[in-house]
């Protein structure tokens, strides 16, 4: 190669860097982001995603459009993601579900995990274990008592196949080593109704969506899936603490963007997610209100956690031989 050609192309090259760096640090200055979120309106999911596209907006100086891509287990929106272009512009409100269950889960999925570059976990929110008052139930010892002498007893209620509310109860079952028939829901609310009544003997959600009935009496309380206390129901006890240790499960909000997206790019989103998860406002409805657990995490420490989490929900759908379509 000649003297010219040689300066040619490493002015070229020179050029292609330095538009590239340039395009970096001026994200996002030429249009607007769109945040996915995988579910329909007014779940806790969009509540997040919203709130989050609402702070992020102002710290970027960028318009951030919500849009809900719902269905099959949020495996629309996120196999929509996962094509996008990752130019930063497209964010995925990604959870326990998404990033983790529907790996196992469903036969035909139309992504993988290396498909997203995690960004940060924004919040975490405890399932809790909910009875009717009218069984005669008042400890988590109760109910295992329960459902160990009367088979007829054996059922938990969920709001679906694979969510991560049947998935809870899947691994209670195989915890306290008693077969359970899962009776599925379409939806939270007409689950929490046979629970309350007695019908179906108990069922985990979150506590936000059993609030109402707790408050009226129409449900009972027994124990926090996590391994920490719920701080908006500090006196209810662990199941670790009520005799099943070792058991820690919690549903999760995370921010990922398409692989291949600039580093960058990743480390901004990830610093503006730690401080908007800061903001009093958040801490007051996402924290206080919804009961999440804010975290703001590295795009390093998401990446462990979902590691652990596709192998250890996949153990579960395994053993409870588990499918969608």
């Amino acid at each position: 190669m000649n003297i010219q050609r040689r300066i040619a192309l490493g002015a070229f090259l020179a050029a292609a860097i330095l538009g590239t760096s340039t395009a970096q640090a001026a994200w996002p200055a030429d249009k607007p982001i769109t945040y996915v979120v995988p579910f329909t309106p007014g779940g806790s999911t969009d509540v997040v995603g919203r709130m989050i596209a609402q702070k992020l907006s102002k710290i970027l100086n960028q318009n951030i459009i919500v849009e809900n891509r719902a269905g099959a287990g949020g495996s629309i929106g996120a196999a929509y993601v996962a094509h996008a272009a990752p130019d930063g512009y497209t964010l995925f409100g990604g959870t326990i579900n998404t990033n983790a269950i529907n790996y196992s889960l469903y036969k035909n999925l139309q992504y993988s995990p290396k498909d997203f570059a995690p960004v940060s976990l924004v919040a975490t929110l405890p399932n809790v274990l909910l009875v009717a008052p009218n069984i005669g139930v008042n400890s988590v010892a109760d109910l295992i008592a329960l459902l160990k002498r009367d088979p007829a007893r054996r059922m938990f209620a969920s709001s679906g196949v694979g969510t991560s509310t049947h998935l809870t109860g899947e691994l209670f079952a195989a915890t306290i080593g008693v077969p359970l028939t899962h009776i599925p829901y379409k939806g939270t609310p007409p689950a929490m109704v046979d629970v309350s009544s007695g019908a179906v003997t108990f069922m985990f959600d979150q506590m936000t969506a059993a609030l109402p009935l707790l408050q009226n009496g129409k449900l009972k309380l027994l124990a926090v899936t996590t391994a920490q206390r719920m701080p908006m129901s500090p006196d209810t006890p662990t199941l670790g603490e009520a005799g099943l240790p070792g058991f820690d499960v919690s549903s999760w909000q995370a921010v990922f963007v398409p692989k291949g997206t600039p580093q960058p790019i990743v480390d901004k989103l990830s610093k503006a997610i730690a401080e908007i998860v800061k903001d009093p406002d958040v801490q007051e409805k996402l924290g206080k209100t919804m009961g999440m657990n804010l975290v703001g995490s590295t795009p390093e420490q998401l990446q462990a956690l979902i590691d652990k989490e596709i192998a250890r929900w996949a153990d579960v759908v395994k053993r409870a031989k588990i499918t969608a379509q």
